[in-house]
């Protein structure tokens, strides 16, 4: 994938973890949710980019299934956007 795919990505995910998150600190979240909450810091700032069982973890800590909090993200993500190249 294109470093700036990614980065778009990451910058979508860092927006829906933090509007999701709401006024839940950090800390509490990734404490309820075994996340270590400089993975939850560094995954809003987009830069980093998690991994699968994370993504999962952050799911249930909003009450969604995983495809819901992808359909989330997708809402984020630039119109037209695709990882491939056309």
């Amino acid at each position: 994938m294109q470093e700036v795919k990614k980065k778009i990505i990451c910058s979508s995910l860092a927006k829906t973890v933090k509007r999701l998150r709401g006024k839940k600190s950090q800390f509490i979240l990734g404490a309820e949710y075994d996340i270590p909450s400089s993975v939850i810091s560094d995954i809003e700032r987009a830069v980093k980019d998690p991994q699968l069982t994370t993504l999962f973890k952050l799911s249930s800590a909003f009450g969604l299934t995983v495809s819901e909090f992808m359909k989330e993200l997708e809402e984020e993500l630039p119109e037209n956007f695709s990882v491939s190249e056309e």
